[in-house]
């Protein structure tokens, strides 16, 4: 490549990079409506007890 194209090259990157805001939704999984992952000890206390009624019952047969 020569220098023309490198440099053409750079100045494209350059104006994508600086176009984006960085990410958005930082802290949310996937989808921008979800709340954020909550911190409060009785809602995590909560969830780790589903996740062990739900992988239990997985090992069940019906």
């Amino acid at each position: 490549m020569d220098d023309k194209k490198i440099a053409a090259l750079a100045k494209k990157n350059a104006a994508k990079a600086a176009k984006s805001s960085g990410r958005k939704g930082f802290g949310k999984k996937y989808d921008k409506n979800l709340a954020d992952l909550p911190t409060d000890e009785a809602t995590l206390k909560e969830r780790q007890e589903h996740e062990r009624f739900f992988k239990e019952m997985r090992k069940r047969e019906f």
